[in-house]
């Protein structure tokens, strides 16, 4: 993270130097040198990182990184102040009210500022020069790329991971069925070489399962030659082989006269080519690894076995594999571990009545991973059994694990995923922390503020918002994120992170002035960080927040009714920022002085009661998210058709008394203009002209589009408009009333990356157009009136996930599910389908099953028979839930 903070100011250089016909040759020489400066500093910031994560010289490392940080700052704001000038003045010569006095005065105006930021640079620039040769004393230098993050002459830090490998047996708890079916691969099965990798988050219990099965007398009699290897983040090739020599070799004839790499694999080979052997290597981080350490493993078909623990699926996919993937525990093995661990010496290992309900509470906290559980459970062994330690313990767990050695042996282990991150991964990762714990948010708003926050840079033939996907997904690999809820329409899936990892990640952000939270509470306020999040009472929260370095402000849980000279007064305090979410804010108007933050990039006013976006909105040249969905908002200005680089427009409203549920938002025409666009929703189509919905074929960029109050001439003209959309993956059509008819035949030929549909209103055509679709992932239909079973033909959908028939989109009596039909279903919703008597599964229908619900079907007067779907997950009938 350390050399990460400094990307965003060298782009921001870059994008200034872009522009250089803004800037005078004075100030143009002195930005290309700071940008150099940058790019010197960098790579001493990657060694200041690795000292720290390391323990070395930590409180001067420390130090010298604020300094680094505190410059890049300054020339953010320099950067800035600049750009809101510039903005401003253009702004107000588009006004055209200027006279020629006021040209004079702003050309003088203009040359002192240029001046000015010279000055500024320059003294930047002499600043950082310092610190750069103050660094370099410290004996820092640029690392080699793939270089240990150790110090040649450094003691090697003491492997938080070690104490895993000493368990007593008495403790092991939970693990059985797992070693089990381990132990079972390991000894039978194929003579040909297999490689099992278990994967799971830091602290799930790998290297503790792993250890179990090395162990264990089947084991160790099966197998003529083993040995356990810890790889870990940093490793040295030539050592790791040599410590299987050791381990593996009978006789006293050892590596040491072997220089070479490739004879030390050679050799190696020699020795277990004719032998059963089994090699664990525990820890592994980086996916090259595999494919080097390979050659020393002969493939002999003597039934070898090779047992590998990461927390990365990417890593464990570098070979060839049979994957374990490795859960949290149910909460009742975590709870039968917790007491066999909390009251191992008093009440027989069980939990007194006056701490089970606190001692519950705590576990939860733990989320069944069984590190935090068996430590924390292991510190509460040594208190006093009394309702004041386990309530201190529980209030303040996450300072506890940064004050008591043993909770912070938790958050070492977990941190060493952080550290591994690349760079850009870093600063997305730390995004978590800005929300509060047990926070889910959706995978489409991560992207857009990654993106709004300078994270993300563009990669060839990839959009902004693909290569976001891929980081979140890396993450998701890496067992740092995972999904909290399953597919859905419109928001795609959601994420978080476990509660102690939002203490890693806590941690983190206040090492390296991340993010800050004001609740209220200013004895608690810190007061460091470019992201600031509010919540609680915040009346005075401007005069305490005295920062005009922030550049993201959000809320949540605000109890305080704001005022407009609120939004003023932090308008104007904060005229810089780039991020601005007021997500489910007490707030009734956007004044129109939010048109002055020029930088603003992202403005989310979900779940609001604004009605009205100013006219100043034209001024956000930068915007590229607005989010207006459950607000007020029924129309927007044409002033949006000036916002260029506007990415994402989101505006519904959810009605129930409305046709299709959902209220959308009038524009004007002239939105052709905004190219840059690939999220429309809802756009209102019946009360312009056949001319609006003809300008969508020039938003040719589009990925999400939703349009409703259609007529039988709008629907024309979108269906014309959509085949000209190559890059469309999600879209909705909503007919004007339950009487329009959406004739499928005009779209005759449907975006070829189209995924998810869903169609309101009268259906004509389905059966001869359906099959166009091919790439549906989901499909939604309501109000379609279809008599004939709709199975006969959407069967043919063969990627099809989620399938939705609801309020009228089937008024036959029998739905039947055929085998060979519906190969990837996951997902089949019901509901609110009067004439519907009958559901009929065959044998071997819906393989891929996992969620039914059915919703007021009054005619049904029995279940369907499920007992065939072997993946069923969840079953509902009119809110009953049914298991499997």
């Amino acid at each position: 993270m350390a050399e990460n903070f400094l990307v965003p100011v060298i782009n921001k250089l870059f994008d200034l130097l872009t522009e250089e016909v803004k800037l005078s040759k004075r100030v143009l020489k002195q930005v290309k040198s700071l940008q150099k400066e940058l790019e010197f500093i960098q790579p001493l910031l990657k060694h200041a990182e690795a000292k720290l994560e390391n323990g070395e010289t930590r409180d001067v490392m420390q130090v010298w990184l604020k300094q680094v940080r505190e410059e890049a700052n300054r020339i953010e704001e320099i950067i800035a102040e600049y750009l809101y000038f510039v903005e401003a003045k253009q702004n107000h010569l588009e006004s055209g009210c200027s006279s020629c006095f006021s040209k004079v005065c702003g050309f003088v105006k203009d040359l002192k500022q240029r001046h000015d930021i010279a000055l500024k640079i320059r003294d930047v620039k002499d600043s950082l020069r310092e610190i750069k040769d103050r660094g370099q004393g410290y004996g820092l230098r640029p690392l080699e790329q793939g270089s240990s993050s150790t110090t040649a002459n450094a003691e090697a830090p003491v492997d938080p991971r070690l104490g895993s490998l000493f368990i007593d047996k008495d403790e092991l708890v939970g693990i059985e069925r797992e070693s089990e079916e381990i132990i079972r691969k390991l000894v039978e099965g194929s003579p040909t070489r297999l490689v099992i990798s278990l994967v799971g988050q830091g602290g799930i219990g790998k290297t503790t399962l792993a250890k179990k099965v090395y162990d264990d007398d089947l084991v160790k009699g099966h197998f003529e030659l083993y040995a356990w290897i810890t790889v870990s983040q940093s490793y040295s090739l030539k050592k790791l082989l040599m410590n299987m020599k050791k381990q593996i070799c009978t006789s006293e004839r050892g590596m040491e006269g072997i220089d070479n790499e490739a004879e030390q694999i050679q050799d190696l080979r020699n020795i277990l080519e004719a032998k059963r052997y089994l090699v664990v290597f525990d820890d592994v981080w980086k996916q090259e690894f595999w494919g080097v350490i390979k050659s020393a493993l002969p493939n002999n078909n003597k039934g070898s076995r090779i047992l590998i623990t990461t927390r990365n699926v990417v890593v464990a996919n570098s070979s060839p594999c049979d994957l374990v993937q490795l859960q949290t525990w149910c909460p009742s093995l975590a709870w039968e571990l917790f007491c066999k661990k909390a009251f191992q010496s008093e009440f027989q290992g069980r939990c007194p009545q006056d701490l089970e309900h606190l001692s519950r509470e705590i576990v939860n906290k733990c989320q069944g991973l069984p590190l935090a559980i068996a430590t924390v459970a292991g510190l509460l062994s040594t208190k006093e059994k009394v309702e004041l330690e386990w309530r201190r313990l529980l209030d303040d767990l996450a300072s506890e694990s940064e004050m008591n050695s043993q909770l912070n042996s938790i958050l070492q282990i977990l941190s060493l995923s952080y550290y591994d991150l690349p760079s850009p991964l870093k600063s997305c990762f730390l995004y978590f922390g800005i929300f509060p714990e047990d926070y889910s948010i959706s995978d489409e708003r991560l992207y857009r503020l990654w993106i709004a926050e300078g994270f993300i840079k563009a990669r060839r033939e990839m959009t902004l918002e693909e290569v976001a996907e891929a980081y979140l997904n890396e993450l998701i690999q890496r067992n740092l994120v995972t999904s909290s809820q399953s597919l859905s329409f419109g928001e795609g899936k959601f994420y978080g992170v476990h509660d102690l990892m939002h203490d890693v990640i806590l941690s983190r952000s206040n090492e390296v002035c991340f993010s800050q939270t004001f609740d209220g509470n200013e004895s608690r306020f810190r007061g460091a960080g470019r992201r600031l999040r509010m919540s609680g009472s915040i009346d005075n929260v401007l005069k305490i927040v005295g920062d005009s370095t922030i550049r993201s402000v959000f809320f949540s849980n605000i109890d305080d009714q704001l005022t407009k000279s609120f939004f003023v007064t932090l308008f104007k305090k904060f005229k810089f920022l780039e991020v601005m979410d007021f997500e489910r804010v007490p707030l009734n108007t956007l004044p129109k002085e939010v048109g002055n933050l020029f930088q603003l990039k992202y403005l989310s006013l979900r779940y609001t009661k604004v009605k009205i976006l100013p006219k100043s909105i034209r001024n956000l040249h930068k915007l590229q998210s607005l989010d207006i969905r459950e607000t007020l908002i029924r129309e927007i200005p044409v002033e949006i058709n000036e916002l260029r680089n506007l990415r994402h427009l989101l505006a519904y409203t959810l009605n129930e008394s409305s046709f299709d549920y959902l209220d959308g938002v009038k524009m004007h025409e002239g939105l052709e203009i905004l190219e840059e666009l690939q999220t429309l929703t809802l756009l209102e189509a019946h009360h312009g002209r056949v001319g609006l919905v003809k300008e969508l074929e020039k938003l040719r960029k589009l990925r999400w589009l939703e349009v409703s109050k259609l007529t039988s001439e709008t629907w024309r003209g979108v269906c014309a408009s959509i085949q000209n959309m190559d890059h469309l993956q999600r879209l909705g059509l909503f007919a004007n009333d339950e009487n329009e008819v959406l004739d499928l035949q005009y779209i005759s030929s449907p975006p070829r990356f189209l995924q998810d549909l869903i169609l309101i209103g009268q259906l004509q055509n389905l059966p001869d157009t359906i099959s166009k679709f091919r790439n549906l992932r989901g499909l939604y239909l309501s109000f379609s009136w279809l008599i004939d079973d709709p199975c006969k033909w959407l069967k043919q959908l063969s990627s099809l996930e989620i399938l939705k028939l609801v309020r009228g989109a089937f008024v036959g009596e029998e739905l039947h599910f055929e085998k060979g039909g519906f190969e990837k279903l996951k997902d089949l919703r019901l509901g609110e389908l009067d004439g519907l008597k009958h559901i009929e599964i065959d044998e071997g229908a819906l393989p891929a099953l996992e969620i039914l619900l059915l919703k007021k079907c009054p005619l049904m007067k029995e279940a369907p028979s499920v007992k065939h779907l072997r993946m069923l997950k969840h079953f509902e009938i009119d809110e009953r839930r049914i298991w499997n």
